[in-house]
């Protein structure tokens, strides 16, 4: 279920062998991503169940994660594509399905309490928006790093997962570690100073951005997990152990892709959905998902409270002009980590788009919940009629999924802000439109003010999360145009900085551009992280950069396209950043770089550590 390694358990190498605790479901796993090519003669292109029971589970994996199916095997974890492999040869895999490291990647000293809590006060980042109110700032008293000393960062060290072509989720730090989780399920505890492994467990599932560290009473902590299976595991930060496992959704392609705010006893988690991609294969029966958040409490996991963002399940509307089963409403996914409102004893959630038609009332909103009972406040929808899914775009072939052709898909895939104002609170939220939105969160989410900062569009305007300080909110921009369906790398990118009273535009930066860079993108998607006098973002093209919050000048720059050799012994490169940012404390600045999904051109799998040297 978890193993905790160190030196003194090990000689030479150590073997990670695929646990045997997560019992993966091969034939729902097949049944949901893989029958609709390879059931019966499905498609004339694919093997049929009989010849792939010919295979041995290890050519099965290889194809997964290297060969012709590696986009497909890139959205599923390591047990999951194992299972997978298992299941349709009908055969165990051997020897090659296990992963080494060398000895050397171990910590050869297992912390103690007294350890850690002499730790206690070291500078933290405990969850992805770096605190309740998803503000992604480092404040002055937790960072050495700032637009006077930034051009000292260097490269410290640099960790390699293992089998992954994506590195993209948030890190977290605390007591001197810092806790990184990958899409193939891994989750580990490294020393920040050295990247040595402390602890590692391997989730069910992929974990893409979502944890969270509830600090304790003398010196220990609780890491928060969600995966995308939507599995839930509360875990000793200490040592890894396991303290329970929740499952919040039993909808086969429900996942958790924001991450998990803990307020006193009670953990709160979003709930999206792979449904929306999975529309786009005609023969998917679309679609029946519904967006939710819940409650659970943090100690046992027992379920406090569900609430969905659609209020009554998908009813059969008949079949699509191919004759396969049609259903709705669906949607409405919860892609963000919740703001929580301690004042107000609510929290804030932005939810994505609708799948099917009738369109939902609280698609593309903002929405305000209860903490103590999950009942809505008030929902503001921003943009109506928003039924869009992956049969939707204009380089799909058949769109006999799609409701709308013309839907935006503008959903809010970052989470509202919440700030407080000399007049007022604002709740910031950023959409995909390129449109920022100051809302008033005592008058049911009324516009103060808002401000169109790019085109927008299906890959953002904004994406994953914008950061405040304590004069401006800071917006990475994606907006890639399209000419004859292929993406033109010159154009999109750059960060802009607007007024937190009035939303006004303080300034602009561009993306420096290409030049002969191939491959190459100038999206900047990836969440944005402030500190003082700095913004960094993290761009498609592999290089993160510091900007001045004052005028917008890039100030650093670090090219991570490249190969690196890693603390761990496991081969590792980076490329595009996206998804969660980089992670601020004490003298260092941490990041993930390698991103295969949606708007991904570089794959990667490389956690890399800096930190100010003289």
């Amino acid at each position: 279920m978890h193993r905790l390694l160190s030196l003194t358990l090990l000689t030479g190498l150590t073997l990670l062998s695929l646990p045997t605790s997560w019992a993966q479901d091969g034939p729902k796993l097949f049944n949901t991503f893989c029958a609709s090519c390879h059931e019966g003669n499905a498609n004339d292109k694919a093997p049929g169940r009989e010849v792939l029971k010919l295979l041995t589970p290890e050519h099965v994996l290889a194809t997964l994660e290297k060969g012709a199916m590696s986009k497909v095997g890139a959205e599923r974890s390591r047990l999951e594509r194992v299972a997978i492999a298992q299941y349709v040869t009908q055969k165990i895999l051997g020897p090659e399905g296990q992963f080494s490291y060398p000895a050397r990647a171990f910590c050869t000293k297992t912390a103690s309490p007294a350890m850690l809590a002499a730790a206690s006060l070291s500078p933290a980042w405990l969850a992805w928006g770096g605190d309740l109110s998803n503000s992604r700032y480092q404040n002055a008293a937790n960072t050495l790093v700032s637009d006077q000393n930034v051009g000292q960062l260097k490269l410290k060290w640099a960790f390699g997962f293992p089998g992954a072509a994506s590195a993209s989720a948030q890190p977290l730090v605390y007591k001197e570690r810092v806790y990184v989780s990958s899409w193939e399920g891994d989750v580990f505890a490294l020393d920040a100073k050295t990247g040595c492994i402390a602890w590692h467990m391997e989730a069910e599932a992929g974990v893409r951005a979502a944890m969270f560290i509830a600090p304790k009473d003398h010196g220990d902590a609780t890491l928060y997990v969600a995966d995308l299976a939507a599995n839930v595991y509360a875990v000793n930060a200490t040592n890894g152990a396991l303290l329970w496992k929740k499952k919040i959704d039993t909808h086969p392609l429900a996942r958790v892709s924001g991450s998990p705010k803990l307020y006193k006893d009670t953990l709160y988690i979003p709930v999206s959905s792979r449904e929306e991609s999975m529309a786009g294969d005609p023969k998917y029966p679309c679609c029946t998902f519904r967006g939710s958040v819940v409650a659970l409490n943090a100690q046992t996991g027992d379920l406090g409270w569900k609430t969905y963002l659609i209020d009554t399940p998908a009813e059969p509307k008949g079949v699509s002009s191919n004759g396969t089963p049609s259903f709705g409403p669906a949607g409405v996914a919860v892609w963000n980590s919740p703001s929580i409102d301690v004042k107000r004893q609510v929290l804030y959630i932005g939810t994505g788009n609708s799948y099917t038609s009738p369109n939902a009332s609280r698609s593309d909103s903002v929405v305000a919940l209860k903490l103590a009972s999950g009942e809505i406040v008030w929902s503001r929808q921003v943009t109506p009629n928003d039924m869009w899914n992956g049969s939707c775009p204009e380089t799909t072939k058949d769109h006999t999924n799609c409701a709308k052709l013309d839907a935006p898909d503008f959903d809010f895939a970052a989470p509202p802000i919440l700030i407080s104002n000399a007049k007022s609170d604002l709740l910031i939220a950023s959409q995909k439109s390129g449109l920022i939105y100051a809302l008033d969160p005592d008058h049911e989410g009324k516009t103060v003010w808002e401000k169109r900062v790019s085109p927008g569009g299906t890959s953002g305007g904004i994406m994953f999360g914008s950061a405040v300080d304590d004069t401006h909110i800071y917006a990475g921009l994606s907006d890639a145009q399209r000419v004859n369906n292929v993406t033109d790398p010159n154009s999109g990118g750059g960060l802009v900085a607007l007024s937190r009273d009035t939303g006004e535009l303080q300034w602009k930066t561009p993306h420096p551009g290409c030049g002969d860079k191939r491959p190459c993108g100038q999206v900047q998607t990836s969440s944005v992280t402030s500190a003082p006098g700095l913004v960094f973002s993290g761009a498609i093209d592999g290089t993160l950069r510091a900007y001045s919050a004052k005028t917008g000048a890039i100030l650093w720059s670090y090219d991570s396209a490249k190969p690196f050799d890693t603390v761990n012994g496991v081969k590792a490169n980076g490329g595009s950043m996206s998804d969660g940012g980089v992670a601020i404390a004490g003298p260092m600045v941490f990041t993930n770089s390698g991103y295969s999904h949606h708007s991904g051109i570089i794959p990667g799998n490389v956690f890399l550590a800096f930190s100010i040297e003289p």
